[in-house]
């Protein structure tokens, strides 16, 4: 995968060269550009932004630095052999930014990431490049940073991680927290290694007794339990076709109960953390 980042901030994407993500481009299966949005403009101040027309606080990120700097990037691509580049915009104002977005993304042979500062870039940028390819306007959550660069790492580490080639254990994803499939989407439960004893905390004693059944049984009703004191939203929407008899067990234990149409909801003694 090509991965392209155009930032007024260069040194922020530093931390690309390390961990998983430095793993992945070491390997060969994470090819990382980032470019200075600065080398594109042409005053003695390198000017990125101005007033935003109608008035309001803030300045707005100018259409030809932006411009240049994609068009130079999207050309260096495909001068590369880079092919079915996809724009992905991290902003506030997008759509939530989920696992199904990073398995979608990881998918994709090449990124192009457009991290803005101030009130964001002229609308008409992204307008320009959804007609050349795909635009993602994603949000790593319900709150405003001083910039994007902070979500590139999130997306970044998210999507990569999802390469082939770049864990240590190919299957290790597939039983994360709220990947495609997994446990009914349900928040991981909690993990335990060596020793087995440690201040007097013991390693629960189903985790060392050799039973696969009842160990993953023990994790079922961990998850449950833990999504229901963290993400109650997340059970409130699972499939009811998706709980066995045992879930419902341990849901009713819970304080939540079915509906008629059978989805759980909680109930007014539903356990909370």
């Amino acid at each position: 995968m090509r991965l392209d980042v155009v930032t007024i901030f260069p040194e922020y994407l530093e931390p690309l060269d390390v961990s998983l993500v430095g793993k992945a481009r070491a390997r060969g299966r994470l090819d990382v550009h980032v470019h200075d949005l600065r080398r594109w403009t042409y005053d003695r101040h390198n000017t990125v932004d101005d007033t935003p027309y109608g008035g309001g606080p803030g300045m707005v990120m100018k259409t030809d630095p932006w411009g240049e700097a994609l068009d130079s990037a999207i050309a260096d691509g495909y001068e590369a052999g880079a092919h079915d580049p996809v724009l992905v915009v991290p902003t506030p104002s997008g759509r939530p930014f989920t696992q199904q977005t990073a398995v979608a993304l990881a998918r994709q042979p090449w990124l192009i990431f457009t991290p803005a500062r101030y009130e964001g870039i002229d609308r008409r940028v992204m307008d320009e490049y959804a007609t050349r390819m795909p635009v993602h306007e994603v949000s790593i959550g319900d709150y405003v940073l001083a910039g994007g660069e902070a979500a590139v790492l999130v997306i970044t580490e998210a999507v990569a991680r999802l390469l082939p080639g770049v864990l240590g254990n190919a299957e290790s994803h597939r039983d994360d927290s709220f990947a495609p499939g997994a446990m009914a989407n349900l928040l991981e439960g909690p993990v335990y290694t060596k020793p087995p004893v440690w201040r007097g905390r013991a390693v629960p004693e189903v985790l060392t007794g050799g039973h696969h059944g009842k160990v993953a049984r023990w994790r079922r009703d961990e998850a449950l339990r833990r999504t229901a004191a963290h993400r109650p939203d997340l059970l409130e929407r699972c499939d009811p076709a998706e709980f066995d008899r045992k879930d419902r067990e341990i849901l009713s234990l819970l304080g939540w109960a079915p509906e008629p149409g059978g989805r759980f909801w909680r109930g007014p003694q539903a356990v909370e953390e």
